[in-house]
């Protein structure tokens, strides 16, 4: 198998037969926007990876946080005496969802702001959740699921994987308030924002739902406002609240052929390069050659003669430099070729993944690639 092969992951998108998808899936209807809300509050039952209590570096608020939640059960006790590694304060964040009522539940994700080493196996005490206005909508406890763990011994080792301080309660929040949105009218058109904004595409939307509704060129009930925006006035026979519902769950199965705009998206950490199938580039040569350079270093000894009354056995290196340049190898694109074109042509070159990267980006500063550039 190719080397380049086992490296790097070329993904195109053919953009001759476009797949068409539910609109509901590329749009969403305006005013169900959702609140975004957070908190602070304690996650305890830590084993040992909470926030340190004392030092120059420990989180002094943690230990203010714990007073205050303890004098409210009737126990006080001196902020010098607590000594906990268990609890870690934590700020919680979630969005509430659209038209949600009391008691609808919604993820929340819990993140560390002490120095806790970890927060897995921890459970969240029971925390308000506030929106932007300071305004009350819900509470959030539960445990916390991280997916990882952060494990260090005293003698300096430490074992980790993912990131043990950002945290996980799937369902974990609850509303106690109801979310009163702005409601839709029947007086009002239907407004539907697009997930990625695209004229072609907002076009598309609206000649669909003209053709469902069977109306003219004349007298159209969808019309593009702009490339992120497609308002929708409501036929004759939707007179109240419940045919809006009716009609919205209507048109969001319609079917719809979206455009893509021409990228190609380089991840140069994983050597992952991700290019739409309508990407095209123009001739183009690609010469590339490789020169390794190679220090070797070895030690030598260096002892004084037999029964030498001075002197001393000295230690000391010796290197040697070489340097090696690969044959340069060459390749000519033809016109109007597909990045598949260009993918099969850098495989065929033996490249490896830095190299196939820095050739996309000579590529684009040559004008040959037609599409955005995008490096994570």
């Amino acid at each position: 198998m190719n080397k380049v092969k086992k490296y790097i992951i070329f993904l195109i998108i053919s953009s001759f037969i476009q797949s068409e998808v539910r609109l509901k899936d590329i749009v969403q209807v305006e005013k169900e926007n959702a609140k975004s809300l957070i908190g602070y509050g304690l996650v305890i039952g830590l084993g040992g990876t909470g926030d340190r209590s004392t030092g120059m570096r420990g989180a002094i608020f943690t230990v203010q946080t714990i007073s205050n939640m303890l004098e409210r059960f009737g126990i006080t006790i001196p902020k010098k005496e607590l000594r906990t590694r268990n609890v870690a304060a934590v700020m919680v964040t979630g969005e509430t969802p659209p038209y949600g009522r009391v008691g609808t539940s919604f993820d929340v994700i819990i993140s560390s702001m002490g120095d806790a080493t970890s927060i897995e196996g921890g459970v969240l005490l029971m925390t308000p959740l506030m929106s932007s206005e300071g305004i009350k909508w819900g509470m959030a406890q539960g445990p916390v699921s991280v997916g990882g763990y952060n494990i260090e011994t005293e003698a300096g080792e430490r074992l980790r994987k993912n990131h043990s301080q950002v945290g996980r309660i799937p369902g974990g929040g609850q509303l106690t308030s109801e979310i009163t949105s702005q409601g839709i009218s029947v007086d009002q058109p239907l407004r539907l924002s697009l997930n990625s904004p695209d004229y072609t595409t907002a076009t598309k939307i609206s000649n669909k739902i003209n053709s469902m509704l069977g109306v003219d060129n004349q007298n159209k009930l969808a019309i593009p406002i702009n490339a992120a925006l497609v308002e929708v006035s409501y036929p004759d026979f939707v007179t109240s609240q419940g045919d809006i519902s009716f009609f919205i769950a209507a048109i969001e199965t319609l079917m719809v052929a979206t455009d893509i705009e021409a990228r190609v998206v380089i991840n140069e950490r994983t050597g992952t390069v991700v290019a739409g199938g309508n990407v095209v580039i123009d001739e183009v040569m690609i010469s590339h050659g490789d020169l390794t350079i190679h220090t070797r270093s070895k030690p030598v000894i260096s002892q004084p003669s037999p029964f030498s009354e001075e002197g001393e056995t000295v230690s000391e290196r010796i290197t040697k430099t070489s340097a090696e340049e690969m044959e340069a190898k060459t390749g000519v694109i033809p016109t109007t070729a597909s990045v598949n074109d260009l993918a099969i042509a850098l495989n065929e070159m033996g490249l490896k993944p830095r190299d196939i990267i820095a050739i996309f980006q000579a590529v684009k500063q040559a004008g040959a690639l037609n599409a955005k550039l995008i490096i994570m």
